[in-house]
């Protein structure tokens, strides 16, 4: 059985010193979740305070962004964090969507599963050099040059 924390900090660089307690108190991972800030920035400073734990959002909000940032962001935290990284999406519901971040809504089944899809074609085509050709219903991600190539992750 896994131990985890979840992490709530108002300024993302404490997240550094909390992430290094809960190491140090034997949890296994730290998560945080996307209420009135970023998920992803405090994983940067528990990323590098720790070197143990889990590094987890639970949840960032898939829908708010697209599968190409999403997949640059889990590039850059499995990176930093040496491979501890879990990228956990939730979809959030349709008026937030609509009117907290003024992005489309339909099908929540369905556009998760292909966006999840599309973020594993990209981390496909970085890791693997595998053409990118994602073509969707609601993504369509078919561009790749090496500029904007990370190439392979040493961490997967």
């Amino acid at each position: 059985v896994k131990i985890d924390s979840g992490i709530l900090v108002n300024n993302p660089k404490d997240a550094g010193p909390a992430a290094k307690y809960f190491e140090d108190a034997g949890y296994d991972g730290i998560f945080t979740f996307e209420a009135a800030h970023d998920p992803f920035l405090p994983l940067v400073s528990a990323a590098m305070a720790t070197k143990r734990v889990e590094l987890i959002t639970s949840i960032a909000v898939a829908f708010s962004r697209n599968p190409m940032i999403l997949a640059n962001i889990g590039y850059d935290l499995n990176l930093v964090s040496e491979g501890r990284f879990i990228l956990g999406l939730g979809s959030q519901i349709k008026p937030h969507i609509t009117k907290r971040f003024s992005m489309p809504w339909s099908k929540p089944a369905a556009r998760m599963k292909e966006m999840i899809m599309a973020i594993q074609a990209i981390w496909d085509c970085w890791q693997n050099g595998t053409r990118l050709n994602f073509r969707g219903d609601f993504y369509n991600h078919t561009l790749m040059t090496p500029f904007f190539n990370p190439g392979p992750n040493p961490h997967g």
